[in-house]
């Protein structure tokens, strides 16, 4: 969340930044509950200030009149400061809850507005193909290949799970394993995060555990949650610590599954592999100094283009309008992948985003690290998809089909699949034997 101070000293700053979100932000209930706080905080440090002083005096030789004024005095303090605790308690609870509602401020570029529409392009790399044929869309592709199979998996789970067969099983594989070559080469930690975690550590990134507008699977007689993105378990890595100046920049690179319980408005554009409940995920995520954060958010962003450039897949770069931010992010890039099945005669769809959410997250989480001169301070936190492997897929079959219905794997995957080609099924080469 925002530093409470700056709420109070910058509250016009802040109003405009939460009509810029189109958020439900109360900031005057804020700066009317931090001044509340305060004026308590000193009330109750004056009172205990006068108790300590009324034990202490009663520790010597008074008059009866004395002494019987200062037990008068211990008895309205002993009630008092309980009842001012309470009242503090109460107050410290709304505060955190009407503070936690106003989102990060937003970088002075980020384009004003909310929907796709209000989105700002600043680049696009490769064209997309003209084909000789009519393109298919993934699902299609999939289920002529044997690749995807969305009917048994409703039957077995419900809508918007599937099983992936054959070689898709491999290419799920060898994209994990061919963005994750690319991430750590740039000096990223590998992990394999939990799938679940502590409800508090969702709150303290910025995702809303419970409630209806939720989109998190909740563990129920248990306080855990199936994780929407390893961004949360890997936030929460270091929650509580004070970091070394010279380990930061800290980058690590998590794969882990993602749930997501609300799979998006129904559609042409949400339909097969674009929208779903569970997929596998290879996340980015940085701990750094605050100076350090703007250039490692372009440095997020180059790591995502150079995997979908060597995915030879036409895509852009969106600069997220302010609307569309959520909550933590400061500044927000997205890469839109070129999908020839998608729409009438295909559209880019969003396939990364990465993130700059400043000190928003670590004030939540409590990460702070020491400075040259001693202080602690809050750390900036990043994050950046690697590879969604499902949008990966999806981008991935359609961009390279050909016109007898094979599959074409571009020469950097191919040395992790193991074959170049996914061919049609037929008479002679039944499903689950490899189309190389």
């Amino acid at each position: 969340m925002l530093d409470l101070r700056f709420i109070r000293e910058n509250s016009d700053a802040v109003k405009k930044n939460v009509a810029a979100r189109y958020v439900d932000a109360d900031v005057d209930a804020v700066v009317t509950l931090y001044d509340k706080r305060n004026t308590s905080i000193q009330e109750l440090e004056k009172l205990r200030a006068e108790r300590n002083d009324v034990a202490k005096r009663m520790k010597g030789r008074l008059e009866t009149a004395e002494r019987g004024a200062l037990i008068e005095q211990g008895k309205q303090l002993k009630t008092r400061i309980p009842e001012l605790e309470a009242e503090l308690k109460e107050t410290e609870k709304r505060l955190l809850e009407e503070a936690s509602r106003i989102p990060n401020m937003s970088h002075p570029d980020a384009p004003v507005g909310v929907g796709d529409d209000s989105n700002t392009e600043i680049k696009r790399s490769g064209t997309p193909r003209n084909f000789d044929f009519v393109a298919k869309d993934h699902i299609e592709i999939g289920t002529v290949l044997d690749l995807i199979d969305f009917e048994t998996a409703t039957r077995v789970s419900g809508t918007k799970f599937y099983y992936l067969k054959n070689e898709a099983v491999v290419l799920e594989l060898a994209l994990v394993r061919f963005a994750l070559d690319i991430v750590t080469s740039h000096g990223f930690t590998a992990m394999i995060t939990p799938d679940i975690a502590r409800e508090s550590v969702l709150a303290g990134i910025g995702y809303n555990p419970r409630g209806d507008e939720s989109n998190i699977y909740t563990l129920e007689g248990d306080e855990g949650c199936l994780v929407g993105t390893a961004e949360i378990t890997l936030g929460g890595y270091h929650m509580g610590e004070i970091l070394e100046p010279d380990r930061l920049p800290i980058k690590y690179t998590g794969l882990s599954h993602c749930f997501r319980r609300e799979a998006g408005a129904a559609g042409q554009f949400s339909k097969g592999l674009y929208r779903v409940h569970q997929f596998s995920k290879l996340e980015m995520f940085v701990f750094c100094r605050p100076e350090q954060s703007e250039a490692l958010l372009e440095k997020l962003l180059a790591i995502e283009e150079q995997i979908f450039t060597d995915l030879e897949i036409p895509y852009r770069v969106v600069d997220t309008c302010t609307g569309d931010l959520g909550g933590p992010a400061y500044r927000k890039y997205d890469i839109e992948a070129w999908m020839p099945g998608r729409g009438d005669g295909g559209s880019y769809g969003e396939v990364t985003s990465c993130s700059n959410c400043t000190d928003y997250q670590a004030r939540r989480l409590g990460v702070r690290y020491r400075t040259t001169d001693g202080k602690r301070e809050f750390v900036h936190m990043l994050n950046g998809t690697a590879i969604a492997v499902s949008r990966g897929l999806i981008a991935l079959l359609e961009n390279h089909q050909n016109t007898d219905g094979s599959i074409t794997i571009p020469p950097k995957l191919a040395r992790y699949t193991g074959f170049t080609r996914i061919g049609p099924r037929t008479a002679d080469k039944p499903a689950g034997e490899s189309g190389r």
